[in-house]
């Protein structure tokens, strides 16, 4: 049954009518539980909230697979302006983009352009720049700009799914770069023919990336609200001596709130990913997908004034 679920609503994450719907409807359907806002003015005052509560965050102006020349340069416009938000307002922040958001299924000169343009106003603010992970066919393309980019641009981090099987290759080729990893299990609907099915194995391969990258002394942030998976993380730094400044926990606005807060409380850093913008039709379908207990966020938004 939550296989069907998943299924279901990474179907639904891909229907433009319904995505069209979503955008003239806004938060009503329970996105406004899981997204900071339609501008990043609206995010702002939840930033600063969740600073005060000792948790780091990481933006995200939602939207992908851009394919006009001018939205992917408002895009870029768009991450620009959040960045001189974040130095203005002194956030605690850093800043999560798509490729293909800024035209890498345009023009591969285009999108270089455009993170050159991010990367250096990131780079006078000292604010990190992470490249979110998509589809496994984007996936490849993704890694090769950020290995190039890597070589001038410090303040750059990407991410590995473990759901992929080329994931471990691909984190050791990242080995000599001294990547900045963010890990996750995968939240796109993918072919048995490059991913793992069944949750056993994307769990075991996701300790796998978290130990390697770890053991390697590469600053990592793991991705997961899964318990297991924290204590994990915490007993292999313990096992192998690793500093709580080499790694932290990532989890998603309006997700597992108190456990968060635990962890800070333990000494951890936690991280929120916080995204905003009118786009979050298909980002919302995907964190139902991975966990079908936030339907209630939907259902709640539906019938609440």
């Amino acid at each position: 049954m939550e296989a069907i679920s998943k299924n279901f609503f990474l179907f639904l994450s891909n229907n433009k009518l319904l995505d069209r719907f979503a955008k003239r409807f806004g938060a009503r359907f329970g996105a406004d539980k899981i997204v900071g806002g339609e501008t990043f003015s609206q995010a702002i005052p939840l930033i600063q909230k969740l600073n005060r509560d000792g948790l780091h965050v990481t933006v995200d102006h939602l939207g992908e697979f851009v394919n006009s020349e001018v939205e992917a340069r408002e895009r870029t416009h768009e991450c620009i302006e959040s960045i001189h938000s974040i130095a203005h307002h002194e956030l605690n922040s850093e800043v999560s983009l798509k490729l293909t958001s800024l035209g890498l299924d345009i023009n591969r000169d285009l999108v270089m352009e455009n993170m050159k343009l991010i990367l250096e106003e990131a780079k006078k603010y000292d604010i990190t720049v992470t490249i979110d992970m998509e589809d496994s066919t984007r996936c490849g393309d993704t890694l090769e700009i950020y290995r190039e980019l890597k070589e001038k641009y410090k303040n750059l981090g990407t991410v590995i799914q473990s759901y992929l099987y080329r994931s471990e290759e691909d984190l050791q080729a990242l080995n000599e770069c001294q990547p900045y990893l963010r890990l996750v299990k995968g939240a796109y609907k993918e072919s048995g023919k490059v991913a793992f099915i069944d949750k056993e194995h994307v769990d075991k391969n996701l300790k796998r990336l978290i130990k390697t990258n770890l053991v390697n002394g590469h600053y990592t942030a793991i991705g997961s609200h899964d318990d297991a998976m924290i204590a994990y993380t915490k007993e292999v730094a313990r096992e192998h001596g690793i500093p709580k400044e080499q790694f932290e926990f990532q989890m998603l606005y309006g997700m597992r709130n108190e456990t968060q807060k635990e962890l800070v409380k333990e000494g951890y850093k936690v991280r929120v990913y916080l995204p905003y913008g009118e786009d979050w039709y298909g980002y919302f379908m995907r964190r139902l997908a991975e966990r079908p207990a936030n339907v209630a966020f939907a259902i709640k938004g539906i019938f609440s004034k």
